[in-house]
């Protein structure tokens, strides 16, 4: 087995819609990759619009530009032919067009955070990690669900190649502790197992829920945890990838594909 590397890298531009796989991304400050949720969407109350509250997420496909900053939606037969907007000079009819697909009271709210983004866990706002060995592993929990799939509807940023099943489940310890590791020549601390929400349990492309996904899952999870995992992290199984903070960035720092991963300590 080759040493651990990163074979994957996505970003996810407007939080909560489609990623982009590209192949080097900058790392910010706070932990958090350049261009990853930089974008949220809100509604007229300050609600965020996401897949756990709002199912039509799941129906709306969107083409990103990073360098360019513009997106393509593309809402299907029911929505109309795919509109192409400037994130900048097009905000305001961005937020028109968001706001009538999701059926909002006015148009939608597309807030910016370009110096670290919308994180869900604000303590841990770096990439989060897992092994493409382990998104193979849950794909054969269930039968008809790709790989592919399995990646869209887990949404982690970082793709561990080169290592076996559950293999980023040493990237944590027992609770206040962390792991410190390197990608490339950036350092991170691994905080804790991910608690995931429904998202995964859904199909994401049309909304539709796999039936008993969520507690197939946990009971699989259970029993592939591996023997280097903090059992005690787990009050449930329903935990995948691993949420990370910066521990140390000096000038500028760049995750690219092939850089090897190491656990310090």
């Amino acid at each position: 087995m080759s040493k651990p590397h990163v074979a994957r890298i996505v970003l996810y531009p407007i939080k909560s819609l489609d990623g982009v796989v590209v192949e080097r991304a900058g790392v910010l400050a706070n932990g958090a990759l350049e261009h990853d949720r930089t974008f949220a969407i809100r509604d007229h109350e300050g609600l965020v619009v996401n897949g756990k509250r709002t199912p039509a997420v799941h129906t709306l496909r969107s083409t990103f530009d990073v360098k360019c900053r513009t997106v393509l939606f593309d809402a299907g037969p029911k929505g109309g032919p795919p509109r192409h907007f400037d994130l900048d000079a097009g905000r305001a009819e961005v937020e028109r067009w968001l706001g009538t697909y999701f059926a909002l009271a006015g148009p939608a709210q597309l807030v910016e955070n370009s110096a670290g983004g919308w994180p869900d866990d604000t303590d841990a706002p770096g990439p989060t990690v897992v092994s493409t060995a382990t998104l193979e592993a849950v794909a054969g929990w269930f039968p008809g669900i790709s790989l592919d799939e399995v990646r869209r509807r887990f949404r982690a940023n970082l793709e561990i190649g080169g290592v076996e099943p559950f293999w980023e489940d040493r990237l944590y310890r027992e609770a206040g502790q962390v792991v410190t590791f390197e990608i490339g020549l950036t350092r991170f601390h691994g905080t804790n197992p991910c608690q995931r929400c429904v998202v995964p349990s859904r199909d994401t492309l049309t909304g539709d829920v796999t039936s008993i996904f969520t507690r197939t899952f946990a009971a699989r999870r259970e029993r592939s945890l591996p023997s280097w995992a903090a059992r005690s992290r787990f009050d449930h199984y329903y935990r995948l990838a691993v949420n990370t903070r910066s521990a140390e960035i000096a000038g500028e720092s760049v995750i690219r594909l092939g850089d090897e991963v190491r656990i310090i300590n």
